[in-house]
């Protein structure tokens, strides 16, 4: 792991921290590079998936689990 200097807004950092209760600036980047990867990741997730029809009733879930 390497040290980085950045410059980040002062009013971002301290509401971040406010708002996630978090101790750190340290903590505050990793969760927000943490959530980034998982919106990431959920993004690419959908692309690759696809779309589908969730307006399914449950009986309509069972009835097209039984056909196949």
């Amino acid at each position: 792991m390497g040290k980085t200097t950045v410059f980040i807004d002062d009013d971002l950092m301290k509401n971040a921290i406010r708002v996630t209760n978090l101790k750190t600036k340290k903590e505050v980047i990793e969760k927000g590079l943490r959530e980034l990867l998982r919106a990431k990741n959920r993004e690419l997730l959908r692309k690759e998936l696809g779309t589908f029809d969730i307006e399914l009733s449950l009986e309509e879930l069972k009835k097209r689990r039984a056909e196949k």
